[in-house]
């Protein structure tokens, strides 16, 4: 990988690839997706070809443009199902978060502990009674 420290701007743009096609849990999709609607094309698939690149390649000119409106007209169906998984997402973090929350109610006269912040008046730092 990294021979020396020096070198380590050569791997970047190889991160950020990696970075970019891999798909994340709060959304299902992966970054590239939701920004340009399509899923990137990795090098090795323009050298070995998959079959996407081998359907897209026997296009004609007219197919290939109809072919590309039709996926911009379908990137807000695929924002909208993924706005749909960010939301079941965020309802099961908050199911699993309640689950380990105690609720306590506390009544006039009970003694609890109170922490106060550095930003709060009453803080007075080092100088505070023990």
């Amino acid at each position: 990988m990294i021979k020396n420290d020096k070198s380590c701007h050569e791997m970047l743009p190889y991160a950020l690839l990696g970075y970019l096609t891999t798909v994340r849990t709060f959304t299902g999709a992966t970054p590239y997706l939701l920004v340009y609607g399509n899923e990137v094309v990795v090098p090795a698939e323009i050298e070995i070809p998959s079959l996407r690149i081998i359907q897209e390649s026997g296009l004609s000119n007219e197919e290939w443009v109809c072919g590309h409106y039709e996926q911009l007209m379908l990137i807000d169906e695929k924002r909208m199902i993924v706005v749909c998984h960010g939301q079941l997402y965020q309802h099961r973090m908050i199911r699993s978060f309640n689950k380990k929350v105690r609720a306590r109610t506390f009544e006039v006269g009970q003694l609890v502990l109170k922490c106060i912040f550095p930003h709060q008046e009453e803080y007075k730092g080092k100088f505070a009674s023990n």
